[in-house]
């Protein structure tokens, strides 16, 4: 048990490092995600939305059908008949659906694991990914993200956010293809702007509490944590007021 978490933790620090470079790099500007992880609805709605759009190529490796079911307020039951699209027994991590061979013909080799990329990204960097995808036909599968340039994955979540296209700039140099200043969207999806919205956020909520699902029993015990120390404190004072009183 301990050399899995000093690999898992290894393995978040490699990560880390790779991700602050290609940050450097790509020079992405972010939106505020304003994800909350106690509000419940938003995490099922969320696990919902990731389950349909998200996990037939991305597993989630550190997060199990049934602790997902306990922490969410689901029966194993809802969880098995509707987010559950493998078979995977309820106490087994969480799969990717496609199959191997498949995700190597369509994409190269098989896409990440996002079991932790909230916690090497940061929320605020996948809700901004989430809504920065635009038609570009120069690139294989006819997509590009300008958080993530060149990202080898179409939209997912095309229907629901609509068909967006770039809106370029001019070049700060002859011959040099023009810059991305901003994102339009074309053609509506089945969505309002706000709607799609609220359902990128709890997608990231939910990758949020994915990366660390103790993160939401800490914040329960956190608040009585904080009235224990209270009443420490205070007995303590009474205390302190008992000794002292008769010395002048």
């Amino acid at each position: 048990m301990t050399d899995h978490w000093i690999v898992r933790l290894a393995c978040a620090a490699a990560l880390m490092f790779g991700v602050a470079v290609a940050d450097a790099a790509e020079g992405a500007k972010t939106l505020q995600a304003g994800n909350d992880l106690s509000d419940r609805a938003s995490l099922q709605r969320g696990a919902q939305l990731y389950m349909n759009y998200c996990s037939g190529c991305h597993a989630l490796k550190y997060l199990r059908y049934s602790r997902m079911a306990a922490d969410l307020g689901l029966s194993e039951e809802e969880v098995m008949n509707n987010l559950n699209f493998t078979g995977t027994p309820v106490g087994e991590p969480i799969p990717v659906t496609m199959p191997k061979a498949q995700a190597e013909k369509w994409f190269g080799k098989m896409p990440p694991d996002l079991s932790l990329i909230s916690r090497v990204r940061g929320s605020d960097w996948v809700y901004t990914y989430l809504k920065s995808f635009y038609l570009d036909p120069t690139r294989p599968l006819g997509w590009n993200n300008t958080v993530f340039p060149n990202a080898s994955m179409p939209n997912p979540l095309w229907e629901m956010q609509g068909l967006q296209h770039a809106v370029h700039g001019k070049p700060e140099n002859p011959g040099e293809d023009p810059p991305v200043v901003g994102l339009k969207i074309e053609q509506p999806g089945n969505i309002d702007a706000g709607q799609y919205d609220q359902a990128v956020r709890d997608i990231t909520n939910f990758l949020e509490y994915a990366g660390e699902p103790a993160a939401l029993k800490r914040q329960k015990l956190g608040v009585w944590v904080i009235l224990f120390l209270a009443l420490l404190t205070f007995l303590a004072y009474l205390l302190k007021k008992e000794y002292w009183k008769d010395v002048h």
